[in-house]
């Protein structure tokens, strides 16, 4: 049995499948990992919250790296990757899809219910009263001149709802995940090294609670050992395999 076939399998017996994912499916839209050595983070510092909301000199830091991200989100694509989970979804193969990503593209793909752990990068959000703007507002703030946009309602700082070093995690969105992952029988982790806290102790969740826990990354995560089936092939090829099959060729539960 190929792995692809295999996967199908394990599919088309859950009945309560959750798709988590990480920076690997985004990739293949073109969207760098913020760790990898074209990533973000090889060019800007990261900003602690504290220091975002405490110092002018970091919030300009942060906009600046906020810029370069918008032109690397503004033209990306979902995948077959993204496309294939949104899919499995309306086939009903899987129930939601918690994901670390902030590039908003499996909501654009079609996906339902997408928990996002780490925010979004497609909203921006007065951190006092928070009135939202887009990006493309605020970008063409920047390009005329500000370097660290406040609210024009109330003066506070502006910031991209995504969740920063040192910042909360949001407690909505961590409630919904790990109750989905002690509800899974099936967990699907692509595209992630599962080592980034404490979203990756989801998997693990899953597995102490009887999901069997199959990943889809290019490389080893530290749960290697507990998982079903490890799949090293791309991700949009071997989601769109399975997914297809499943949906049309096997459709419904």
């Amino acid at each position: 049995m190929s792995d692809f076939q295999a996967l199908a399998h394990h599919l088309k017996k859950a009945r309560s499948a959750v798709a988590f994912t990480g920076a690997g499916i985004s990739t293949e839209s073109g969207i760098p990992d913020f760790r990898s050595p074209s990533g973000v983070w090889s060019k800007h510092k990261p900003v602690m919250y504290d220091e975002f909301v405490a110092s002018r000199e970091a919030r300009i830091r942060y906009w600046k790296m906020r810029t370069q991200l918008y032109a690397e989100f503004e033209n990306a694509q979902p995948n077959a990757g993204h496309r294939a989970l949104a899919q499995l979804e309306r086939a009903g193969r899987i129930t939601a899809v918690i994901t670390q990503n902030i590039d908003g593209l499996h909501q654009v793909a079609g996906s339902r219910r997408v928990i996002e752990l780490h925010g979004t990068a497609r909203v921006i959000a007065c951190i006092e009263c928070g009135i939202e703007s887009t990006p493309a507002e605020i970008v063409v703030r920047l390009q005329t001149g500000e370097e660290a946009p406040d609210c024009e309602d109330c003066g506070a700082p502006l910031k991209s709802k995504t969740i920063s070093f040192g910042q909360p995690m949001p407690i909505t969105e961590m409630q919904d995940a790990s109750q989905l992952a002690r509800h899974a029988d099936l967990f699907l982790a692509i595209g992630s090294s599962l080592v980034v806290e404490p979203a990756a102790s989801l998997p693990r969740l899953a597995y102490q609670h009887g999901a069997t826990l199959v990943i889809i990354n290019n490389a080893p995560t530290p749960l290697d050992p507990l998982a079903a089936l490890i799949i090293r092939d791309p991700i949009g090829v071997t989601l769109d395999a399975v997914s297809g099959h499943i949906s049309y060729s096997d459709p419904g539960k």
